[in-house]
């Protein structure tokens, strides 16, 4: 069977999530090839694209992470840039999300481009929706490049490697983290303060 142009973004999305999880979580190739059963190397290969993914490997892998297969494999990133929906007669600007209970709002001021580095995208379960409220903010979604422009939102699953900058000035954001989303970037965090 020959492999299409888009089963390869998926292949690469698939290789490059497992990397960033595997970071997100503090892990060494050692300790998740621990956790999924497998030999460091094989893990390596698999995340250099040096070895085929096999199902039965992605779940062992998807289990170890502390994700599902689905989470794993998911490519859903149409309508990642969502407009405002206008009503001039009560003077509203609003964007229709899917909102859940349990979700945080946080107010951000960026002035960094988003990382050169894809191995600084990170990745972990959860939604997150944001709103530029001022300036125009760089959304990086795995292989994808996304401007998002004042008055515009973005709502995509944070299972795809991420990362959030600014496109010249600064720009001024409202963050929206469904609870795993809000647990990831916290984690995220707390590694990044380790790494200093």
């Amino acid at each position: 069977m020959r492999m299409t142009q888009e089963d390869g973004d998926l292949d690469s999305l698939v290789r490059k999530r497992i990397r960033a999880l595997r970071v997100a979580q503090g892990w060494s190739l050692d300790e998740l090839a621990s956790r999924a059963k497998l030999s460091p190397s094989s893990l390596s290969r698999i995340e250099n694209g040096q070895r085929r993914l096999a199902l039965d490997q992605l779940v062992t892998l998807a289990r170890a992470l502390d994700t599902s297969l689905d989470q794993l494999v998911e490519t859903d990133t149409d309508d990642v840039i969502v407009s405002p929906m206008i009503d001039g007669a009560h003077g509203l600007m609003r964007w229709p999300i899917r909102a859940e209970p349990g979700m945080t709002v946080m107010r951000q001021r960026m002035t960094n481009p988003p990382p050169d580095n894809p191995a600084s995208l990170r990745a972990h379960s959860g939604r997150e929706w944001l709103v530029v409220l001022s300036g125009t903010a760089v959304l990086l979604l795995g292989n994808r490049r996304f401007r998002v422009e004042t008055n515009q939102a973005a709502e995509f699953p944070t299972m795809l490697p991420h990362a959030i900058g600014t496109a010249g000035g600064p720009c001024e954001i409202l963050g929206i983290f469904d609870r795993e989303a809000r647990r990831g970037h916290n984690a995220d965090k707390v590694l990044r303060d380790r790494q200093r």
